[in-house]
């Protein structure tokens, strides 16, 4: 099948490429790189050795890939924040893929950590994260999950709700300890994203509106065992530019600047989503231009308001771990599939699926591909990546141009997954979920081991019991 055959089934965005043996730059890791043979390196390790050893489908996330997007975004953030005599915090948001490993990793980077559950608090505590630079997040924080955070000396808790409020008051009195919050608002600003992306409209579950702000806040300093910092607002994910954060900004300044009529709030902490490239069409802002163009919002609105700049923080997670991760499959089946008279998509089933990245299914995600295992010479042909369950949703790659003898048996490396494919990651159809292997200077190791039958049917208690009838 040739690409001029199939392209009118294809999407404007995406253009046949010269070479579909290709890696785009700024989607995959910087190590990744084929050798002499055409197969795929990863850290320097090759991904045939990773499939013989740890099988497939397998994360895999570039450890100095990790550490370098969380030293650039670290540098960006308090670069711009000195430019206008302030200071920034970086914390890096678990929920993008957490583990004990990147957690040592980006600390030892100088990030702080976000969690936003309790079982996420319990994975940054046993990598022994500093409590006093972990933020918890979250719409319905059980008791048990404050009384956690409050014990540990969780530095920062992002209320919710009034409920929350007092629940946390109680929680913090009976322990005698005073606990720093923020109050997350919502600025009313849609990021250009999923609706299920966007968290800063009035109509969803996440934090108070801005007129009822102030009541809240005047109910925490009421409060003994709160102290306020400052306010929180996170506009959604997958945002390429500073537009929509500005916009946000003005909004929030202009409430913090109300509140601190009657009280200090040295702290304005905006959030996160940054977006990463995930196909060549994804053209993200360059991190330092993006922190560059939101501290300037908030210098402006601050100067108009004749206050000081705030203190401000920043919860980046894809942003740090996306382009770090590569997950491997190994191609089950081919198929062509004929649209019409002059259309043809060719299915390439993998033995993974939605199971390890959902995202596709939940958000329309798209993504890309290459053969790993291989290079190739024929004509690139349109494609659809699908996985092995038993959904007709379960699209890996939506829509893709690979060599057209792409066979039973090739490797498939899918970039940009080292944010929200893990994390989201399930046993449907009981697939057992994959590890997670980290590669660095040549050498790979587990960070997170791969789940197993024998994992599934260990927690289904109709299993009969070894030994019994």
């Amino acid at each position: 099948m040739s690409a001029s055959h199939s392209s009118a089934a294809a999407p404007e965005w995406l253009a046949v490429p010269d070479d579909a043996n290709a890696l785009t730059a700024g989607i995959w890791p910087a190590s990744a790189a084929r050798d002499a043979d055409g197969e795929l390196r990863i850290g320097g390790v090759g991904v045939q050795a990773l499939r013989a050893v740890h099988g497939t489908p397998l994360y895999v996330v570039d450890e100095d890939e990790v550490r370098a997007h969380a030293r650039r975004t670290l540098a960006a953030f308090t670069a711009a924040a000195a430019s206008h005599g302030t200071r920034a915090r970086v914390y890096y948001a678990g929920k993008a893929f957490l583990c004990t490993e990147v957690v040592r990793w980006v600390t030892a980077e100088g990030l702080a950590v976000d969690v936003c559950s309790g079982g996420e608090l319990e994975v940054a505590l046993a990598a022994g994260a500093d409590p006093a630079r972990i933020g918890f997040h979250g719409n319905n924080k059980s008791v048990a999950e404050l009384e956690r955070a409050v014990t540990a000396g969780v530095g920062t808790i992002i209320v919710d709700s009034l409920i929350e409020v007092e629940r946390l008051a109680a929680v913090a009195a009976r322990h005698d300890v005073v606990q720093p919050v923020l109050v997350r608002v919502n600025s009313g600003v849609h990021a250009e994203t999923h609706d299920f992306l966007a968290t800063a409209h009035e109509d969803q579950k996440f934090g108070f509106a801005m007129d009822d702000a102030p009541a809240v806040v005047a109910r925490i300093r009421d409060l003994s065992a709160l102290h306020l910092l400052g306010l929180h607002c996170h506009i959604g994910s997958q945002i390429f530019g500073a537009a929509g954060f500005a916009e946000s900004a003005a909004r929030l300044v202009d409430l913090h600047a109300r509140l601190r009529e009657d009280g200090e709030l040295p702290l304005l902490n905006l959030g996160g989503g940054f977006g990463i490239a995930y196909t060549a069409a994804d053209t993200p802002e360059p991190i330092e231009q993006l922190a560059a163009g939101i501290v300037d919002a908030v210098a402006r609105e601050c100067a108009v308001r004749g206050i000081p700049i705030p203190d401000l923080a920043f919860e980046p997670g894809r942003a740090i771990v996306g382009q770090a991760g590569v997950t491997l499959y190994e191609v089950g089946t081919v198929k062509p599939v004929h649209l019409d008279a002059d259309r043809t998509r060719t299915y390439v089933s993998v033995d993974g699926g939605m199971s390890d990245n959902p995202r596709p299914a939940l958000y329309g995600a798209q993504y890309s591909a290459r053969i790993a295992s291989r290079m190739a010479d024929a004509e690139p042909a349109l494609v659809r990546v699908v996985g092995k369950h038993c959904e007709s949703g379960d699209i890996v790659v939506d829509h893709e141009y690979l060599p057209g003898d792409v066979t039973p048996g090739d490797l498939l490396a899918v970039p940009a997954t080292g944010a929200y494919c893990f994390s989201l990651a399930s046993s449907y159809n009981d697939l057992p979920r994959p590890a997670v292997v980290a590669v660095r200077a040549g050498q790979a190791r587990v960070i997170v081991r791969g789940e197993t039958i024998a994992d599934i049917l260990s927690r289904d208690v109709g299993v009969a019991s070894e030994g019994t009838a």
